[in-house]
């Protein structure tokens, strides 16, 4: 069901995936003044985006997925659990605004793909035989810059 607007209806907040959707209320955007060059605009509008998700304390996440993404995105929390982003790069505060929530689900939807699990595999009696006459072959190629003995 969608609304006048055509935004879907029902629990407002960011897809992650098919079956996790980050409620709004748990979601703490701020903006701020960007740095940097600019002029008058720059410096009277708040056009800087920051975004600060609680991951420790998320209710939208089981157990599971909390574990995962704590571990995962361990470098880019804080010591309370929460994920920080932010976004200046657009002049506009409602691009930036949708920036950092589009790099947010990014961010989750990268941080709960599951790692695919190495196969060990031998290597075959081709590929041996071949580094062996790689190898044999610089082999030659240095024996031929040494100097003749003096014989």
């Amino acid at each position: 069901m969608t609304t006048p607007s055509g935004e879907p209806s029902g629990p407002r907040g960011v897809r992650v995936n098919r079956s996790l959707t980050i409620p709004e209320g748990e979601l703490e955007l701020r903006f701020s003044p960007s740095g940097g060059p600019g002029g008058q605009h720059a410096n009277k509008v708040a056009t800087r985006a920051e975004l600060t998700w609680n991951i420790a304390g998320s209710n939208a996440l089981d157990e599971d997925r909390r574990a995962r993404l704590l571990a995962r995105l361990a470098p880019r929390l804080d010591a309370s659990g929460a994920l920080r982003i932010t976004s200046d790069t657009h002049r506009s505060q409602l691009r930036n605004r949708k920036d950092v929530l589009d790099r947010l689900a990014r961010i989750v939807a990268e941080g709960l793909r599951a790692e695919r699990k190495r196969t060990k595999t031998t290597p075959t009696r081709a590929s041996k035989e071949k580094r062996l006459r790689a190898k044999r072959k610089r082999s030659e190629a240095k024996d031929l810059r040494r100097q003749p003995d003096g014989e």
